[in-house]
């Protein structure tokens, strides 16, 4: 089970070219007590970053230059090859939201923003992130298995191979 203690340690990056728009999300979100929160205003930093953090969830603009929230998307497509992307949308574009939920987002929040709405979301999107199992590289279950598998190489190596009692002599000398 989550707690919301939990929630609020969740790991969240906020995605939008607009500094008042970064600011304001920022803001709402500390205030609810979310604590761990990043955020770029680069959509071309986005892959990277999720890359090297696995952010928890994505509050991500979908109009930007250069690169669209839907271009993010699906470079996060390929990061997190489990299927579960962990993208809230943010959109003043009523027409954009089916587009990105088919597109791979789990949820939308409109612009211009509600307070009470983008922290109900941010919330029960968090909930349902959390109660998946967290993802993993193929490098970090690579690792794994060659921790394991040199610690049973070590552990078989410490054993002394054990006598096999029908070839040795009994106390009477004979052979059993």
């Amino acid at each position: 089970m989550v707690n919301a203690s939990d929630i609020l340690k969740a790991s969240l990056l906020i995605v939008d070219d607009q500094k008042a728009n970064v600011s304001l999300l920022e803001q709402i979100l500390r205030g609810a007590g979310y604590v761990s929160i990043a955020s770029t205003r680069d959509p071309y930093e986005v892959c990277e970053l999720h890359r090297k953090n696995r952010y928890d969830l994505i509050l991500l603009d979908l109009q930007m230059p250069g690169m669209d929230g839907f271009q993010v998307m699906e470079c996060l497509k390929e990061i997190e090859t489990g299927g579960y992307l962990p993208v809230l949308v943010i959109t003043a574009q009523p027409d954009h939201k089916l587009r990105a939920l088919k597109a791979g987002a789990k949820d939308f929040v409109s612009k211009p923003f509600d307070l009470a709405e983008v922290l109900m979301r941010v919330y029960n999107r968090l909930e349902v992130r959390l109660l998946l199992p967290k993802p993993f590289s193929i490098a970090e279950l690579l690792e794994t298995v060659r921790v394991v598998l040199c610690a049973t190489d070590s552990a078989r190596a410490q054993l002394e191979p054990l006598p096999d009692w029908r070839s040795q002599p009994s106390a009477d000398g004979l052979r059993r």
